[in-house]
């Protein structure tokens, strides 16, 4: 076999099979094959069969997961998308060339279809009788024996094929993944929002904070960047006048890769002209609440060692009080130097960096607070200094109507009351500019055509950003967004198969 940085792992004795069938003229990758019904299909309608086999014979086909030899006879598993089913196959019945093309040259991974008639075994087991098979595609890579446990869970990532085939697990998760967004999909399309696609290669990113990845257009001789959010373009739709407007989106941001955060990840994002910031929050609480509750059939859920309760109202906190009760600290009684001693004591990340009290909230909440909101509860009420697009509170000096959700210490909810004042905007975007050529690689580009956009006149419109793979976390009892994740991000293997380090020196170093 050869080594995981090599190109294939083909198994030698596997192509020597391709190639004696071959010899003896045997198709081993024909085009179609006329598979008439599923294994679940099977199982259902066969559900109280006894052991005299069937009238109607069945056609189906798969992949072949374990073969026994029983001398004149065989029995293997048989596994599609809906399930598995024994088969067995006996030589008086099939003949001897058919069963010993079977016995020698069909193994656990081959792709084969069947027909024969279905039975009861002694031991209860609903099985084909196997009249006739067709080779339908011969495996020249070996499945493993064992695919389960932290001690393949980077093989599991980077082979995700091969961890669908033998893990019914992981193919459970992404069925319900698939279906979480056909129901996110199905609520919004029923409250009469309209889908859309926006760029994902964008000549200006903006939406959120944070670093992107960067690209260069040859045709066009400039830099281009793929989208962080979809936000300020959707935006532009609502200026447009498509009212209620949504995009189930994958954004890229340039950041560390951890058990909740992924370079390529997925979210919907929805915007509803004449509704602000409370509205988005009873929007995304039954959003999530009806999904959990069709998926599950109730509110209550497990993650990890503990029990998540969905049922709403969900709480709520505005982050000055989610620091007190949680942190015990009122922020707005300690003067700036006071509250840089005690982010001093609680060792909090770069207590030098916050300049006002309301800098130092973030600091505390984020540091503190976020990690700690285990059931669902919208934070409101951020300040303006993080919150560059959205509106400034009704009657909060230096705050926004800005909200966003946490569940199991996580993120997943992000939203606004949307800025509409395009002055404002314009003040907004500079700081952010001088924020980032001051080196926050995190800050937000000068966008001004949205500025004009929003010129020309937007509605009183509320938004909000749910993450999409964190939401599917949740509702799979999955604590790593790698395993709700198909095709994760991960380093390269070096040569010999272990990962590339910081250390690990580059081309050209």
């Amino acid at each position: 076999m050869t080594s995981p940085t090599e190109n294939t792992t083909f198994d030698q004795t596997r192509l020597d099979k391709i190639r004696a069938l071959q010899e003896k003229g045997h198709i081993i990758f024909p085009t179609s094959f006329d598979r008439q019904h599923t294994v679940a299909e099977i199982k259902t309608k066969y559900a109280d069969i006894a052991h005299d086999k069937s009238a109607e014979p069945v056609t189906t086909a798969g992949r072949i997961y374990i073969v026994r030899n029983h001398g004149k006879t065989l029995f293997a598993d048989l596994g599609d998308e809906t399930g598995k089913i024994q088969l067995y196959i006996r030589k008086n019945d099939i003949g001897e060339a058919q069963f010993d093309l079977f016995n020698q040259f069909i193994e656990r991974g081959d792709i084969i279809g069947v027909t024969g008639h279905v039975f009861r075994t002694k031991l209860g087991e609903i099985t084909i009788w196997v009249d006739t098979f067709t080779l339908l595609c011969k495996a020249v890579c070996s499945l493993p024996e064992k695919f389960h446990g932290l001690t393949d869970v980077e093989k599991r990532y980077r082979q995700r094929y091969v961890d669908l085939i033998v893990n019914e697990e992981s193919r459970q998760t992404f069925r319900s993944r698939s279906r979480i967004v056909s129901l996110i999909r199905r609520y919004l399309d029923d409250h009469g929002f309209l889908e859309f696609e926006t760029p994902i290669l964008q000549p200006i990113y903006g939406g959120a904070n944070a670093r992107p990845f960067t690209s260069y257009h040859h045709f066009l001789d400039q830099n281009l960047f793929l989208r962080i959010a979809p936000e300020l373009y959707l935006k532009r739709l609502v200026v447009g006048g498509f009212e209620k407007v949504f995009e189930i989106a994958r954004n890229f941001r340039n950041e560390a890769v951890d058990a909740d955060h992924n370079p390529e990840f997925s979210m919907v994002e929805i915007y509803w002209a004449y509704r602000d910031f409370k509205d988005m929050m009873a929007l995304t609480e039954d959003i999530v609440s009806s999904i959990i509750l069709e998926l599950h059939g109730k509110y209550e859920i497990p993650f990890g060692e503990i029990t998540l309760d969905f049922k709403p109202p969900w709480k709520k906190l505005s982050m000055a009080d989610a620091v007190f009760e949680i942190a015990g600290i009122d922020i707005f009684t300690h003067p700036v130097e006071e509250l840089r001693v005690l982010a001093r004591q609680h060792q909090l990340e770069d207590p030098d960096k916050p300049q006002s009290q309301r800098e130092f909230l973030i600091a505390f909440f984020e540091g503190l607070v976020e990690e700690k909101l285990i059931q669902p509860t919208f934070i409101y009420d951020y300040p303006v200094e993080n919150s560059p697009l959205a509106k400034r509170h009704r009657s909060k000096e230096g705050f926004t109507e800005r909200f966003e959700l946490f569940i199991a210490g996580m993120e997943v909810g992000n939203g606004f009351s949307e800025l509409n004042d395009p002055v404002d905007q314009k003040e907004r975007f500079e700081a952010q500019d001088e924020k980032r050529r001051l080196g926050d690689v995190e800050a937000q580009m000068i966008d001004y055509d949205f500025i004009n956009a929003i010129g020309y006149g937007m509605p009183p419109t509320g938004g909000v950003g749910i993450g999409i793979d964190r939401l599917v976390m949740l509702l799979t009892n999955n604590e790593s967004i790698k395993e709700v994740i198909l095709f994760p991000s991960m380093k390269k293997l070096q040569e010999g198969g272990g990962e590339e380090t910081d250390e690990t020196p580059k081309a050209g170093n």
